[in-house]
C-alpha cells in the first residue's frame, strides 16, 4: 500500500473520530435520544465493519476468495452509510458542521476506494491465501483505530437497546389548563420551550411560536402558528397567556464583556417587546409567565431560600433582577405576572445533566470543587407542569421558585448520578483551574449555589411528580424503578419534602 493511501486512511480515521466524539457524543448526545435508536444501531454495525477492515489493512494480505470478502465488507460499509444518511434526514436536523464533516468523509472514502479496489480486484484472481504482514507504525495506527471502533460500536449498540425512560404523555403535562387556550411562547425552540409547545399542541391548545429562525421551529410539534416578530400580531389577536422563555444562553461561553451584554440585552429586549405587545392588544392576556432563575438570590451558603428571601450581589443576580423588573411592567395593564425563578432543569436533551452524561458514562465524573455547593434542580416535565399550573391558578403571582422541594449538594448529586448510571463518580474537578479558565462563570454557576425551596408553588397546590433527585434521574435515564425512590403519586403533598 502506498503512502498516499495510508495518509487518506489516517485522515478518514481522524474525521470519523471527530464526528463520533464531538457530534455524536458531546453536542448531539445521540446515545440518550430514543428517537435515534435506528441510527445508533447503524453506527454500531458500521463500527464493527471498520474494526474488521482495520485488522485486515494493518496485518493481513488477502488473496482469492478472501479478497472478495474484503470487497464485500467495503460494499456493506457503503450500504450502511447510505442507510445512515436516510435515517438522519428523517429523524433529526444535522448541524452544519456535522453535515460538512459527513461530506468530507464521503469524498475521502471515495478516494480510498479508487486506490484500494483495483489491487483487491486483481488479487481475487489469485489462489486463496492469507499472509501476515507488517506496515510499521501504520499497523500500530490500525490497532488503535480498531480498538476505538470496537469500543464505540459496543457503546452505540448498547445505547440502541437502552430501556425506555419514563415518558409522560405530553397532554398530561398541561391537563390543569382550561380547554382551547391560546398561548404565545417565546424561546420555543429551547430545551424547555420545545417540551412546552409539544404538550400544548398535543392537548389541543392553540400555540403561537415566536422564533427568529424558522428552520429551528420546523423541529417543533405541529400544529402551531409561527411568527418571527411580535409586530406580526395584529392588535385584535386573542391571547390567553404568554410564556416568555427567550434569552441568550448563559452557560455556553465565557462571560466576556460582549457576552455579558448579550445575556442581559437579549432578555430585556424580548421582555420589553412582550410588554409593548400587551399594551397594544385590545384584549389583554390574563397572565404573563416570565422566566427568571435562582441566580436572583446570588451566591448563598446553607440558608434555605423561599421567595421571601433577599439576594446577594453578583452578575446573575443583577441580570435576573433587571429581567424581573422589566416583566413586572406588564402589571400596569392589568396582567398577572408570574416570575419563575428556575433552577437547574434536568433532562437528556439539554441543560447541565446532558453535559454531564458523557463524562459520567465513561467513569470520569466526580464532584465539582468542594462538592458542598447547593444545587437547586427541577425535572423538565415538572417545570412544564408548573408553568401550566401557574397559568391556571389566578391566585399565583409574583416570584415563584421553580425548583424541586429537595435541593442537594453537588457531592450528593454526583453520587446519585453515578449510582443511576452504575458508574464510579470519584474524579473531582478542582476549583482552581475552573476559576482560572472561566472566572465568574465558574464561580457563580459551578462552584457556587443556592438552597432554594418552592414554598409558594406548594402552598398553591402544586404537586411535584419528582420531588427527589433519585426519582427524577431514574425516570429521565430509564433506570429500573427498584434502583431509586419512586415518584410522588398524584395528590400526595410534597410539603414535608421542603421542610415547610
Amino acid at each position: 500500500m502506498t503512502t498516499l493511501l495510508w495518509t487518506l486512511i489516517a485522515i478518514q480515521i481522524a474525521m470519523a473520530a471527530f464526528d463520533t466524539i464531538y457530534h455524536h457524543e458531546l453536542t448531539e448526545r445521540l446515545a440518550w435520544r430514543p428517537s435515534q435508536r435506528h441510527e445508533l444501531a447503524l453506527h454500531a454495525a458500521r463500527s464493527f465493519v471498520y474494526a474488521g477492515l482495520f485488522v485486515v489493512l494493518g496485518f493481513l494480505e488477502l488473496r482469492g476468495v478472501f479478497a472478495m470478502v474484503v470487497i464485500a465488507a467495503l460494499a456493506v460499509e457503503m450500504f450502511i452509510t447510505l442507510a445512515d444518511f436516510l435515517e438522519e434526514d428523517m429523524s433529526r436536523k444535522l448541524p452544519a458542521t456535522e453535515r460538512m464533516n459527513h461530506t468530507l468523509l464521503a469524498i475521502n472514502y471515495g478516494a480510498i476506494l479508487v486506490l484500494v479496489l483495483p489491487p483487491l480486484v486483481r488479487s481475487t484472481l489469485d489462489p486463496a491465501s492469507i499472509r501476515l504482514v507488517s506496515h510499521g507504525y501504520w499497523s500500530a495506527l490500525m490497532v488503535f483505530a480498531g480498538i476505538g471502533a470496537v469500543i464505540f460500536g459496543l457503546r452505540d449498540l448498547l445505547a440502541s437497546r437502552r430501556p425506555d425512560a419514563a415518558v409522560t404523555p405530553p397532554e398530561d403535562l398541561v391537563s390543569t389548563l382550561p380547554p382551547h387556550q391560546t398561548v404565545l411562547v417565546t424561546g420555543a425552540t429551547g430545551f424547555i420551550g420545545r417540551r412546552l409547545v409539544q404538550a400544548l399542541t398535543v392537548a389541543g391548545h392553540q400555540v403561537i411560536v415566536l422564533a427568529r429562525d424558522p428552520a429551528k421551529a420546523a423541529t417543533l410539534n405541529p400544529p402551531f402558528r409561527l411568527i418571527t416578530g411580535l409586530s406580526q400580531l395584529p392588535d385584535d389577536t386573542m391571547i390567553d397567556a404568554i410564556v416568555n422563555l427567550a434569552g441568550e444562553p448563559i452557560a455556553n461561553g465565557l462571560w466576556t464583556v460582549g457576552k455579558r451584554h448579550r445575556i442581559l440585552a437579549s432578555r430585556l429586549r424580548m421582555t420589553g417587546n412582550v410588554v409593548r405587545l400587551i399594551k397594544r392588544l385590545a384584549r389583554k392576556p390574563a397572565v404573563l409567565i416570565n422566566a427568571s432563575a435562582v441566580g436572583w438570590y446570588g451566591l448563598q451558603d446553607d440558608e434555605t431560600l423561599t421567595e421571601a428571601a433577599d439576594g446577594r450581589p453578583c452578575f446573575t443576580r443583577s441580570v435576573c433582577a433587571d429581567w424581573e423588573r422589566a416583566a413586572v411592567q406588564a402589571e400596569r395593564f392589568g396582567v398577572r405576572v408570574v416570575r419563575l425563578r428556575i433552577g437547574l432543569v434536568l433532562g437528556t436533551e439539554g441543560g447541565m445533566l446532558a453535559n454531564l452524561l458523557a463524562p459520567f458514562e465513561y467513569g470520569l465524573g466526580g464532584p465539582i470543587g468542594s462538592g458542598r455547593q447547593w444545587m437547586s434542580w427541577i425535572e423538565r416535565d415538572d417545570l412544564v407542569r408548573l408553568i401550566a399550573h401557574a397559568i391556571a391558578t389566578p391566585s399565583l403571582a409574583g416570584a415563584v421558585n421553580a425548583t424541586a422541594p429537595e435541593p442537594v449538594r453537588n457531592a450528593a448529586f454526583t453520587r446519585e448520578l453515578g449510582r443511576v448510571l452504575h458508574r464510579p463518580a470519584v474524579l473531582p474537578l478542582p476549583a482552581a483551574p475552573l476559576r482560572l479558565a472561566a472566572g465568574d462563570l465558574a464561580e457563580e454557576l459551578l462552584l457556587g449555589g443556592q438552597r432554594v425551596v418552592p414554598e409558594k408553588a406548594l402552598k398553591h397546590g402544586f404537586v411535584f411528580r419528582y420531588p427527589t433527585l433519585g426519582a427524577a434521574l431514574a425516570a429521565i435515564l430509564g433506570a429500573p424503578a427498584s434502583d431509586s425512590v419512586s415518584p410522588a403519586p398524584e395528590g400526595h403533598s410534597a410539603l414535608r419534602h421542603a421542610g415547610l
